[in-house]
């Protein structure tokens, strides 16, 4: 884990925007009565939207567990860590965890922190972090899409082992919120777990829904928006399924919705299957066919995430792709 987080990581990044509360204001108003100096960039600001946010503009920004003491808040001397710290092996793969703008690539780009990092700038005033990488796979200024990968994992810097240091802001650049519910209130599962996407929402997740709907006989055009007609084809097989029809693909309805698929398959779950994986940068061709490349494009999808690289697209791998 970090102990970046101790001196000599720690965080002020920036200094508050003008008219904005001080983050010394910030924690006092939440009682927590810790001196300025030893915050390490936290603020204990609402971490982000009603579950109504559930658009799936955001995924987690890699696969791993969550060491002891990596947590935000966590005590790092007289300071306290800014991020979520999850532990992998050095090359794992690390995503964009929304559509942005790479705004700083180096090492130490931000104040306090130690090795390798990004900064990724986002709509609606929100920022990411992503430290101790191993090796950068985009460049300074550079427009990246949700999931598509930036990074890979590494242990750069003041650590103790390899694992990514993650860290949201909200309102500006050194105003860190726990990241964790951060994610979760915009239905992605920092931990692990599968996404929640919500009608209203749009993108390749939801491209993918729609070819998974059309296996089981929806008929859908698939336009990655999730619009009365697909929510209604949700609904639909939520009833067929016995499951609570609330329209919402969540952690009860995509491990029903997903099939488990190998070389050989075809059709439209296929298709479903290729669009995820696009969404992990794989490039690949959604024609529907799981032939070679395909088959090559989920082993190297596990093997990256450091999944079992067996080439079956089970829900194990489902989940790390639309999550």
């Amino acid at each position: 884990m970090c102990v970046s987080c101790s001196a000599p990581d720690q965080h002020p990044a920036t200094e508050p925007a003008e008219g904005r509360p001080s983050r010394r204001g910030l924690l006092l108003g939440a009682g927590l009565g810790l001196a300025l100096a030893g915050l390490h960039g936290t603020a204990s600001a609402a971490s982000g939207p009603a579950p109504a946010a559930l658009n799936g503009a955001w995924c987690v920004p890699t696969q791993g567990s969550f060491p002891s003491g990596g947590h935000f808040g966590a005590p790092r001397g007289s300071a306290r860590h800014a991020g979520q710290d999850i532990s992998n092996p050095v090359g794992t793969a690390v995503y964009a965890a929304a559509a942005g703008t790479v705004i700083r690539r180096g090492t130490a780009v931000l104040p306090g922190r130690t090795g390798n990092g990004i900064v990724l700038q986002h709509s609606g005033g929100l920022f990411t972090y992503y430290g101790h990488l191993n090796a950068f796979r985009v460049s300074l200024n550079q427009s990246v899409s949700a999931g598509q990968r930036i990074g890979d994992m590494g242990a750069t810097g003041n650590v103790t082992g390899p694992h990514l240091h993650f860290e949201t802001h909200s309102g500006s650049l050194g105003a860190a919120v726990d990241p964790v519910p951060f994610l979760n209130a915009r239905g992605s599962d920092l931990r692990g777990g599968w996404s929640r996407i919500n009608p209203g929402a749009a993108g390749q997740r939801v491209r993918a829904i729609q070819h998974l709907l059309n296996q089981r006989g929806a008929g859908l055009v698939v336009d990655g928006a999730f619009g009365s007609v697909t929510a209604a084809a949700v609904r639909s097989f939520q009833s067929s399924a016995g499951l609570v029809a609330d329209g919402q693909v969540g952690p009860a309805t995509w491990p029903v919705l997903v099939l488990s698929l190998r070389r050989g398959a075809s059709g439209h779950a296929v298709r479903g299957l290729q669009t995820a994986l696009n969404k992990r940068s794989a490039g690949l061709v959604v024609d529907g066919d799981f032939g070679a490349v395909t088959d090559t494009a989920v082993r190297g999808f596990q093997s990256v995430n450091r999944l079992v690289s067996d080439g079956v697209a089970g829900p194990v791998t489902w989940r790390a792709l639309v999550n």
